[in-house]
């Protein structure tokens, strides 16, 4: 008799979840750095080293040599949204290919894809509208959005799919929503500090009006503000016995807090050097993920538990025959 053998169904490819979880990380790298890039171009006043959008010249979509080092810095800007771009696509993709797959994780990695390609989109807007100081602070508040995509989809990968519980008493759990709604302030009040002062990203680009002097001061009450909060946070983290890992949290916040802070008063005192507004950038992302950091330390999500069984209904008592 021959022999019929049953062939198995080929088992799909699988990514494992160490490779998402470090193509999740390199998100968040590569959108810091895409800040830290694009700080680069305004502080050279290369902002319009390519001035217009999606070319670089009306015949080029490359930087010619008669524009110089500032049409290099910008299209290198711009060729840095294409290593975000392949980077998020392989996230994403990954994210698909991962088994179980699952559906928070796809979510994440999808909204910093669309992220990626809305923030190209502000980016020629930026320069259609001569580096406007408005649409450039939209651009970096997206930016910020970004990262809290980012960080999410990494934090995302290692934990299980159940819902979010707080491990620390409301009262705090209150206290670092505030401590959040703070950085986050600081972080758009420095937008508008930064439109009113002198690195534009070029010559004639127009500033937004306001005195920098008056929302400087507002921007250092804000920070003050924040200091205080993560200061007082760290200090009722440790009072309350909260887990190690949101004391030491609120504990590194502080310290980026205060490091950036002695930035920041630095290079307002030496007539903001571009070194040092390039330096106070990366310390803004620094300081967001720090803040981000503190508030996933202090709620945790716990594994799905099975459905509840439900069971089923007695059966009714038989009726008895009549005679």
């Amino acid at each position: 008799m021959r022999r019929i053998c049953a062939v198995k169904p080929a088992v799909p490819f699988s990514v494992s979840t160490t490779l998402l979880r470090r193509l999740a990380y390199a998100n968040i790298v590569a959108n810091v750095a895409i800040v830290v890039t694009g700080g680069a171009v305004r502080l050279t006043a290369s902002g319009l080293g390519c001035p217009t959008w999606p070319r670089c010249t009306d015949e080029s979509y490359t930087t010619t040599p008669e524009m110089g080092v500032h049409g290099v810095i910008e299209f290198g800007n711009r060729l840095l949204t294409f290593v975000l771009v392949l980077i998020a696509g392989a996230t994403l993709l990954a994210a698909l290919l991962h088994r179980p797959r699952r559906r928070g994780v796809v979510l994440l990695a999808l909204s910093v894809v669309l992220g990626i390609v809305a923030q190209a989109v502000i980016g020629g807007i930026t320069v259609r509208t001569q580096l406007h100081p408005s649409i450039v602070g939209i651009h970096f508040v997206v930016s910020m959005l970004l990262l809290l995509a980012t960080y999410a989809l990494w934090r995302r990968v290692d934990e299980p799919d159940g819902p979010t519980a707080p491990v620390v008493p409301s009262p705090l759990r209150a206290l670092t929503w505030l401590t959040v709604a703070a950085s986050a302030a600081v972080i758009v009040v420095g937008v508008a500090v930064t439109g009113s002062g002198p690195h534009a990203g070029d010559a004639d680009a127009v500033r937004n009006g306001l005195d920098p002097q008056a929302i400087s001061q507002v921007h250092a009450d804000l920070v003050f503000l924040l200091i205080g909060l993560t200061a007082g946070l760290w200090l009722a983290l440790r009072a309350v016995g909260a887990p190690g890992r949101a004391v030491r949290a609120a504990g590194v916040l502080l310290v980026v807090e205060l490091a950036q802070g002695v930035v920041g008063f630095v290079q307002y005192v030496t007539d903001l050097p571009a070194i040092l507004v390039g330096a106070h950038m990366l310390g803004s992302c620094l300081v967001w993920l720090a803040t981000l950091a503190v508030l996933w330390s202090t709620r945790e999500r716990r594994p799905a538990g099975p459905m509840p069984t439900v069971a089923p209904a007695a059966a009714p008592p038989p009726v008895p025959a009549r005679v």
